[in-house]
C-alpha cells in the first residue's frame, strides 16, 4: 500500500480534464443513501481509470492512509498533511464529500508514541492531535471516525476495551474525551466510533455487538455527542451473516437516535469457490445479507466500500486464496467493469434492496 506518492500539483493536474463531463451523468442517478469507497493515493495519481471509477460512481470518499497518526505525525512536533489535503482537493474538485479516518486508533501509530506515559502526557497528546487534525478540515470532512477499533478481540463483562496507549494511560474516559474535543472544535460534522467483526453468527460475535452498545449507551447515558456507529464490514465469504442479530442491535441504536454509517465494505473470498462467476454471486449474496439487516431496521447514513476495484485492494496481503486465483472483495473488477456486489449496493443506496 504505497501512502505517500502523491507528486506535488499532480493530482490537480489530472483531475482537471475530467470534471468538466462527469457529474452530470452522476447526478442523474443520485442514490438516496450516498456510496464511497477508501481511496489508495498512488492510484489516484497514476490510474486514470481508477479516478474515473471513482468520479462516476462515488458521492464520498476517504482516504485509506493519509489520516492516521503514521502517515500525519513522523514526530511528536511535526505534522504532514500533504497526502490528506490532495485526497479533499480531488473530493472538492469533483464534488464529493469526504470522510476522515481516523483520529483516535491502537493501530497504525508512529514509534515515538511508544514513550507516552502518563495520564497527562496521552491527555495533552491526544487533545492537541484532535484539536490540529479536525480544526484544520472544519466544515470540508462531513464524518469523522473518532474513535476506531475500540472493542476487545473477545470481550468478557469487565475487560471489555482493547488495551492501548490511551486505555493503558486514560482509561475507559479517553473515548468520551476524544468525542467531546472532536465535537468542540467542529459541531457540524459527523462523528462516528467504528467497529468490525460484530456481524457474523456466533458468541464471540454476539459479545462484540454487546460491548460496542454498552460503550454507546454509556456515551449517550453522558450526553457526549456521539452521533453514529460505523460498521465497518469486512465480511468473511465463508462466515454467515447474523441478520436477525445484526437487525437487532440496530434497532438498538435506533433506539438511542444513533445513526449506522457502513464505512469499509468489502468481502474477504480466498475460501470461496475459484469459478469466478460462483464467487462473484456469493460475494454478493454475503453482502445483500449483511446490508438486509442493516437496512429492515435503519437506513445507513452512507455506504462504503474499502476500495473500489479488486485491482487495488489490501486483501490479498492477510488472505491470499491457495489456488493462486486473484481476491475479487470489491464491486468492480481489476478493469473497473462491475460485478453483481455493485448491484447489490446499487440496490440498497437506490432503496430497491
Amino acid at each position: 500500500m504505497r501512502r505517500r506518492d502523491f507528486v506535488s500539483g499532480g493530482l490537480a493536474a489530472t483531475v482537471s480534464g475530467v470534471v468538466t463531463h462527469v457529474p452530470a451523468a452522476r447526478a442523474a442517478a443520485k442514490p438516496t443513501i450516498p456510496f464511497g469507497a477508501a481511496v489508495r493515493g498512488g492510484a489516484l495519481v497514476d490510474d486514470y481509470d481508477y479516478r474515473m471509477a471513482l468520479v462516476e460512481r462515488c458521492q464520498l470518499v476517504v482516504g485509506e492512509g493519509g489520516l492516521k497518526w503514521f502517515d500525519l505525525r513522523p514526530s511528536a512536533e511535526e505534522f504532514n498533511f500533504f497526502d490528506a489535503d490532495k485526497l479533499l482537493d480531488f473530493a472538492q474538485q469533483n464534488g464529493m464529500k469526504m470522510r476522515g479516518h481516523t483520529l483516535v486508533w491502537y493501530g497504525a501509530m508512529p514509534d515515538w508514541t511508544k514513550s507516552i506515559s502518563g495520564a497527562s502526557e496521552a491527555l495533552r497528546e491526544m487533545t492537541q492531535h484532535i484539536e490540529k487534525v479536525v480544526g484544520r478540515y472544519k466544515g470540508r470532512i462531513s464524518s469523522w471516525d473518532v474513535v476506531n477499533e475500540a472493542i476487545a478481540e473477545d470481550p468478557s463483562t469487565s475487560d471489555y476495551l482493547r488495551p492501548s496507549i490511551w486505555e493503558s494511560n486514560l482509561g475507559k474516559p479517553y473515548i468520551e474525551t476524544a468525542f467531546r474535543r472532536a465535537a468542540e472544535i467542529d459541531s457540524d460534522t459527523q462523528l462516528v466510533i467504528n467497529e468490525y467483526d460484530i456481524e457474523f453468527v456466533g458468541d464471540r460475535y454476539k459479545r462484540r455487538r454487546d460491548a460496542l452498545l454498552r460503550v454507546v449507551k454509556d456515551l449517550r447515558d453522558r450526553d457526549v455527542p456521539i452521533h453514529a456507529v460505523g460498521l465497518q464490514g469486512h465480511l468473511r465469504g465463508d462466515y454467515e451473516i447474523d441478520k436477525e442479530g445484526v437487525s437487532a442491535f440496530v434497532a438498538e441504536l435506533k433506539e438511542m437516535n444513533i445513526d449506522v454509517i457502513v464505512t469499509e465494505l468489502d468481502v474477504i473470498d480466498h475460501l470461496l469457490p475459484a469459478d469466478n462467476q460462483v464467487r462473484d454471486e456469493a460475494v454478493a449474496a454475503i453482502a445483500a445479507d449483511f446490508l438486509g439487516a442493516i437496512c429492515d431496521v435503519s437506513r445507513p447514513t452512507a455506504i462504503l466500500t474499502w476500495g473500489i476495484s479488486d485491482r487495488y485492494t489490501w486483501v490479498p496481503i492477510y488472505f491470499t486464496r491457495d489456488d493462486g486465483k486473484p481476491n475479487r472483495p470489491l464491486p468492480l473488477d481489476r478493469d473497473y467493469l462491475p460485478k453483481p456486489f455493485m448491484k447489490v449496493i446499487q440496490n440498497f443506496t437506490r432503496g430497491t434492496g
